[in-house]
């Protein structure tokens, strides 16, 4: 292989790496928007929780931005009512202990390939779930015909890094990178597409929850 072709592989590589760092970094701080109305209302309306304990248990395990998701709970939980209070008191315990029974579990292999492959695959599992974890909220998109819970900023963020990524896993031959994120890329890819085709029956935001609720 040439010199330049390994210098354009490289740039590539590298290239990829940084947008995926940056994207990644717009995805944890896309719920800002968001968490401002809650706190602004007083209320989590029908914001779904799940995503950011979806996204923890994804921080707790990879080690990244996990004080982010730490606020968003905190603050999801400060102003959800009693139901949602436990409901999000209960998952949030169950991330603490899954995170747990992998770290003790993890050192209790004395093989390191064989850990880098369970904590890969763990890893891999906790990420796309946090990729899917908008979708939750599908059916009441679908039954309201609005978006207006479902933060778009949220769902551009989980294409736009996984996509990244994907590229850089491509480049790299790293399936613990691209495997996830290639299924993210299609999940945050579906989410845009719902998002647009139900954002033109949309109202305008309200501080008037709607009947249906989901954690």
């Amino acid at each position: 292989m040439s010199r330049s072709s390994l210098s354009a592989d490289t740039f590539c590589k590298d290239a990829a790496g940084v947008a995926g760092n940056i994207f990644a970094f717009g995805l944890f701080v896309s719920p800002v928007p968001t968490f401002r109305r809650i706190a602004r209302n007083r209320s989590t309306e029908n914001f779904s929780g799940l995503p950011y304990i979806y996204a923890l248990l994804n921080c707790l395990v990879t080690l990244w931005y996990a004080a982010f998701q730490l606020v968003y709970i905190i603050l999801f939980i400060t102003y959800a009512d009693k139901r949602k209070k436990v409901r999000m008191l209960g998952l949030l315990m169950v991330d603490i202990v899954l995170f747990l029974v992998i770290v003790v579990g993890s050192l209790e292999i004395n093989n390191f390939s064989l850990r880098r492959v369970v904590v890969g695959f763990l890893s891999c599992a906790a990420l796309i779930s946090m990729f899917a974890s908008p979708l939750f909220i599908i059916n009441l998109v679908i039954r309201t015909r609005s978006v207006e819970f479902m933060p778009f900023y949220l769902s551009l963020s989980t294409f736009l890094m996984s996509a990244s990524f994907l590229a850089y896993g491509i480049f790299n031959n790293d399936p613990f990178v691209y495997v996830p994120n290639g299924a993210g890329t299609v999940l945050g890819t579906m989410q845009l597409g719902l998002y647009s085709y139900y954002k033109r029956t949309s109202t305008e935001e309200s501080t008037e929850p709607l009947i249906v609720s989901f954690g």
